[in-house]
């Protein structure tokens, strides 16, 4: 589980210092470590349409913003997707994946399914992690996109990378 280090060294090193977050298990350990930065601003949220608003207020207050979900809660975001491509703000999601590579939960794969034409048709660039070494290189360059061309970007960490979870019937 270290790709969640890679991830908060990038937020300290590119200076990411407001992180919106659902509780998540995908997100747990980088939640964590989130909290106990004195130099990152983990806010957590009701739902995640707010954390594109956060985003979008952080962006205008100066800072860089990350907004942490799970890929069922991307459905809740649409309308609000409308701010940030409208107003040209930098947007960068990370989404742990669910409805795909050894899902055991039905009403998990419609949302799974749909999370990248869903984003992508809101101009939300895409891109996809499967494994540890490409989880820096992904969120570095997410960044470089979001925040020097003021666009929206999304890393998708994908079940292959957090691992599918188990229930018994």
């Amino acid at each position: 589980m270290n790709w969640h280090n890679d991830i908060y060294n990038t937020f300290l090193s590119e200076k990411v210092r407001t992180v919106a977050y659902l509780p998540d298990a995908g997100h747990a350990a980088l939640i964590d470590k989130c909290l106990e930065e004195d130099n990152i601003h983990a806010v957590p949220l009701a739902t995640e349409m707010e954390g594109i608003g956060i985003a979008c207020g952080s962006w205008l207050g100066g800072d860089r913003a990350a907004v942490l979900m799970q890929s069922s809660g991307v459905g809740n975001c649409v309308n609000a997707l409308a701010l940030p491509a409208v107003c040209r703000f930098p947007l960068l999601l990370l989404v742990t994946m669910r409805g795909e590579y050894g899902e055991g939960q039905p009403w998990q794969m419609p949302m799974g399914q749909a999370v990248r034409p869903v984003l992508e048709a809101m101009g939300v660039l895409c891109f996809d992690v499967t494994r540890p070494e490409e989880v820096q290189p992904a969120i570095e360059n997410a960044l470089t996109l979001a925040y020097r061309t003021n666009s929206r970007a999304a890393v998708l960490l994908t079940q292959k990378l957090i691992g599918a979870k188990k229930f018994t019937a």
